[in-house]
């Protein structure tokens, strides 16, 4: 095995074809058929389904493509690190719960970034998209949530995924509404507080069950349930229909704007799953990018912030 294999079955993965790779590569399309067939070779698999209308992954190389990836991420944060010729054009990558705090981050990065080119990617998705992500090392970082309720169903995913998740800070939990929400002024707010209101949640697909909810308390039985896919429809129907969610208590003024509150989230009768643990994941046994460092860098710097404030 190679690096120079490993380049060409991630280019020929995102192209879809040996065509579109080899002029990606500037390699001839025989030289790299038959380096992938060397590859195939000496490993015992057939890493491509090959039609007229292009390659597809098999199912083997759907599970070899992700240490691929590792591989080859690993030997270009090498050449970033201890090689002085040329620059190389920065890549980097992250998936996350809607958080707005891990935008912020990735803002300040971005602005931060002292080289001409990059190729900077943010996905904004849902629970099991972000360990796959990561898995697939489409992302090199994730964000999400861990608390007693989901922690045991999330771990079990992260293990299976060659995952290890890091934690960044603990919180309790608030209720996130529109400052013009009749709760709003409250000191505290209870379930019996909310159920005139409609509790808004992000969906979270086919796969969707309670341990990848968003979310703390997704068990409950709520008499309005409203879903949605991203943080500005949430924040719309917030205004639109004086609902609310529960969330971290981390919210990003800059980004969201001044016309959304968080309010403790206080219940005498739930004694459990009230505190969120938020961190990141990564795979195993990896090292982390220059850019990935910074980037959990700016994430702690602003939290740090917001951890003081309250």
């Amino acid at each position: 095995m190679t690096l120079q294999q490993f380049h060409y079955i991630i280019t020929i993965s995102e192209a879809g074809s040996f065509n579109k790779a080899a002029d990606l590569l500037y390699v001839s399309q025989p030289s790299l058929t038959n380096a992938v067939k060397e590859l195939e070779k000496e490993t015992g698999i057939t890493i491509f389904n090959r039609s007229g209308k292009g390659v597809t992954l098999t199912a083997e190389g759907m599970k070899f493509l992700p240490y691929v990836r590792q591989v080859y991420s690993q030997y270009q944060n090498l050449l970033d690190a201890y090689s002085g010729q040329g620059k190389r054009r920065q890549q980097f990558a992250v998936s996350t719960q809607h958080y707005s705090f891990a935008v912020k981050a990735f803002v300040e990065l971005t602005k931060s970034f002292d080289v001409a080119e990059y190729d900077f990617a943010i996905r904004e998705t849902r629970t099991r998209d972000v360990i796959d992500d990561v898995a697939a090392s489409r992302s090199e970082i994730g964000i999400l949530y861990l608390n007693d309720f989901n922690r045991s169903a999330i771990t079990k995913l992260l293990s299976s995924a060659n995952l290890h998740f890091i934690s960044l800070i603990q919180c309790d939990a608030y209720v996130y509404l529109w400052k013009g929400h009749p709760l709003a002024n409250q000191q505290s707010i209870s379930l019996q507080d909310l159920a005139p209101y409609p509790c808004l949640s992000f969906e979270q697909g086919d796969s969707s069950n309670f341990y990848l909810a968003e979310e703390i308390l997704s068990t409950n039985e709520y008499p309005r349930v409203i879903k949605c896919c991203d943080r500005a429809t949430m924040l719309n129907l917030m205004v639109g229909v004086n609902g609310y969610t529960l969330c971290s208590g981390i919210i990003c003024e800059e980004l969201n704007g001044d016309d959304y509150v968080t309010v403790p989230f206080q219940d005498q009768e739930i004694v459990s799953d009230q505190v969120m643990e938020i961190g990141f994941i990564t795979r195993k046994n990896s090292i982390m990018s220059p850019v990935g460092e910074r980037y959990i860098a700016e994430i702690k710097r602003y939290l740090q912030i917001t951890e003081e404030k309250h």
